[in-house]
């Protein structure tokens, strides 16, 4: 799968999401999104990003924004993530990873040189269309939630 450009519609996805809820990006529809990829629950950047985005919360909601975080993990396992770190984003769990893929995120990574696949931290602002409006590959966590909020009130 090619990198997601500028102007392109945004994959559809209907994933699992915390809390038992279903998350559609069609069902969002009609109002800007932030679908941000993320690789772990509770990880140090992981954390730090979802809080950052939970600081904004009010910002983004006020612009009508929906923020939704996509993982590997289970729903189950972003609900513990959600309660302990009291998050106020919407958690997706893309558990066989179709979703990282249709976004061109699911990618080879090596750790002390060893090659795994994984997400890459990438962040897509779809627009009320369901046009993607910015795209964010190899996210730095500071200031990353901040550019984002800056660009949907843009939109």
């Amino acid at each position: 799968m090619g990198e997601l450009a500028v102007g392109e519609t945004a994959p559809e996805f209907d994933l699992e999401g915390s809390g038992g809820e279903r998350i559609a990006l069609s069902a969002l529809r009609g109002h800007p999104v932030v679908v941000y990829f993320y690789p772990k629950d509770d990880t140090p950047g992981c954390t730090k990003e979802a809080i950052a985005f939970t600081d904004l919360i009010a910002d983004f909601r006020k612009i009508g924004v929906t923020i939704i975080g996509v993982s590997p993990d289970t729903a189950a396992k972003h609900d513990k993530f959600i309660a302990k770190h009291e998050l106020a984003v919407r958690l997706a769990a893309d558990t066989q990873t179709g979703t990282a893929e249709a976004y061109g995120v699911w990618v080879e990574k090596s750790m002390y040189g060893k090659k795994y696949m994984g997400v890459e931290r990438a962040t897509f602002l779809v627009d009320a269309d369901g046009k993607i409006a910015q795209v964010w590959r190899k996210v730095k966590v500071p200031g990353h939630a901040e550019a984002v909020l800056e660009a949907a009130r843009a939109l």
